[in-house]
C-alpha cells in the first residue's frame, strides 16, 4: 500500500536511502565491546570477590578448610524431609508449588510467630513479621528501603562481609563501631553519635558474632536499644547464629526487649539446610511493610515448597532436634580448635573463645595475614585472613577460622599446620 502511494522517483529514492547499510556495517568491532564501561557506576569494584574467593576455598577437598562459614552436611534433614514432601505431594494442596504472598505463607508466618514466642519470649503481631528468602535478602531489602546515595550505615567492626558488600552496593557509607569480648562497644557508639554520626540503621550480629565469634553482654543490649532511641536509628539485629550455642546461658535478644526500634533479621541456612534459602523479618510494622514492598522488586515471594516443608519439619519437633544434634557436633568442634591453638599457638597468639555459633578470631601480632592465608593454602589448609571483615584498613594481622566443616582430627592437623607456617 505505501509503496502504491509513492512514485516511482520516490521509491528509486527510497531505497537508496535504506539499503546501503547492510549488516556487515553495523558490526561493533571487538575491542569496542568493553561490557564493563557500561556497567552501573556503583558495581565497578571488585565488591563480592571476597566471599566467591572464601566460598571457593571452602569447597576444595584438598585442603583442611577453616575458611566457609557454612554447615556441615551431617545436620542436614534426612528420611523425615522426604516423607513430608511425599505428604504436600500427595495432598493436593497447591500452597507449595504455587505463587505466595510477598510476605510469606500465613501458615508459615503463624508457625514463625509461635516459634519466635516461645523463643524469644514475645509474639510478633501478622504484621510485624515475613519471611525472606535468606538473612542475605533481608539486607538487600533493607537497602532498597532504607539507602541513598551518601546514607551511613553503622556497623562492627569486624563484621560480616556480606553485610559491608551490601551496604557499598547501594552507594551508602560505613562507619565502623569496635567490638571487644564482650561484643559491640556502646560507649564508642556513643562517642561516634556525640561527634555527629546519624546512621540510618545498625547492623549487628549479638550472638556468636560473625567473624569474631564474641557475643554481645546483656548490659550492652540494653545501651544499644537506648542509644537507637535516643538518636533515632533503627537496630537491625542478626540472629544467624543465636540458636547454635553450647551454653545454656543465652541473653535475650535485643528485638524482645526492644521492638520499637529493632528490626530481627534471621536465617534458616545455619539450623536447617541452606538449599531452602529462607529466613525472616520481624520488627516494626511500617518497616516490614516497607522491606515486603522491596520484595516485591526482588523475587515477589520466597519459596513455597521450602515454607511448607520448613514449616511442617518444625511443627513436628523435628528441627529442634536437628538443631540440639547440631550444637553437639560444633560444640565438639569448637573444644578441638580451642585446645589446638592452645598447643600450637599459646604464647603467639591470641584469640577470642566462641560459646556458639561457627567462628572463632585469631590475631597474630606482626603477622601478615594475607601472606599466611596464601601459604597456608599451599600447606593444604584454608584460612580467610581478617582485612575483609573491617570496613576500613584494619584485620591485616587477623584470621577468621570457622570451625563448622573441620573434623576434630582434621582440626588439630589444620592448626599444626598452620603454626608451622608461623
Amino acid at each position: 500500500m505505501f509503496a502504491a502511494l509513492c512514485p516511482d522517483d520516490a521509491r528509486k529514492n527510497l531505497r537508496v536511502a535504506f539499503y546501503p547499510l547492510t549488516v556487515t556495517d553495523l558490526t561493533v568491532e571487538p575491542e569496542l565491546l568493553r561490557w564493563s564501561e557500561r556497567f552501573a557506576a556503583r558495581t565497578r569494584s571488585d565488591v563480592g570477590a571476597e566471599i566467591a574467593q572464601i566460598l571457593a576455598l571452602a569447597a576444595r577437598t584438598d585442603v583442611i578448610s577453616f575458611a566457609g562459614g557454612i554447615p556441615d552436611p551431617e545436620t542436614f534433614p534426612g528420611r523425615e524431609l522426604a516423607a513430608i514432601l511425599a505428604e504436600l505431594a500427595e495432598a493436593g494442596d497447591v500452597t507449595a508449588f504455587q505463587y505466595g504472598p510477598t510476605e510469606g505463607l500465613a501458615s508459615t508466618r503463624a508457625w514463625l510467630a509461635d516459634r519466635l514466642e516461645r523463643l524469644e519470649g514475645r509474639r510478633p503481631a501478622q504484621d510485624e513479621i515475613m519471611v525472606t528468602s535468606g538473612g542475605i535478602e533481608a539486607l538487600e531489602l533493607l537497602g532498597k528501603a532504607f539507602l541513598d546515595p551518601g546514607d551511613v550505615v553503622a556497623v562492627e567492626a569486624p563484621t560480616y562481609l556480606g553485610a559491608i558488600m551490601s551496604v557499598r552496593s547501594f552507594e551508602a557509607e560505613v562507619a565502623a563501631v569496635d567490638v571487644d569480648d564482650d561484643g559491640l562497644d556502646p560507649a564508642a557508639l556513643e562517642r561516634a553519635l556525640a561527634r555527629g554520626l546519624r546512621p540510618k540503621f545498625l547492623y549487628t550480629i549479638p550472638d556468636h558474632q560473625n567473624p569474631s565469634g564474641v557475643t554481645l553482654s546483656r548490659e550492652r543490649r540494653a545501651a544499644v536499644a537506648e542509644l537507637a532511641r535516643r538518636y533515632g536509628f533503627l537496630v537491625v539485629e542478626d540472629v544467624a547464629y543465636r540458636e547454635l550455642t553450647f551454653t545454656p546461658d543465652r541473653p535475650p535478644a535485643v528485638w524482645a526487649t526492644a521492638p520499637d526500634v529493632v528490626l530481627q533479621i534471621g536465617t534458616f541456612s545455619k539450623t536447617f539446610m541452606p538449599g531452602t534459602r529462607l529466613g525472616w523479618a520481624a520488627g516494626p510494622a511500617e518497616v516490614v511493610a516497607k522491606l515486603a514492598w522491596a520484595k516485591q522488586l526482588t523475587d515477589q515471594c520466597p519459596s513455597g515448597l521450602g515454607q511448607r516443608l520448613l514449616e511442617e519439619y518444625g511443627r513436628r519437633g523435628l528441627l529442634d532436634e536437628q538443631i540440639g544434634r547440631a550444637n553437639e557436633l560444633y560444640g565438639a568442634r569448637c573444644t578441638a580448635l580451642l585446645a589446638a591453638l592452645e598447643a600450637e599457638l599459646g604464647g603467639r597468639a591470641r584469640w577470642t573463645r566462641p560459646k556458639g555459633g561457627f567462628f572463632s578470631w585469631v590475631t597474630l601480632p606482626g603477622a601478615n595475614a594475607l601472606d599466611l592465608a596464601a601459604r597456608g593454602a599451599d600447606a593444604g589448609v584454608a584460612v580467610v585472613p581478617g582485612s575483609p571483615f573491617y570496613a576500613d584498613d584494619r584485620g591485616g594481622d587477623a584470621l577468621r577460622l570457622s570451625f563448622s566443616r573441620a573434623h576434630e582430627d582434621e582440626i588439630a592437623e589444620g592448626v599444626r599446620r598452620l603454626a608451622a607456617l608461623l
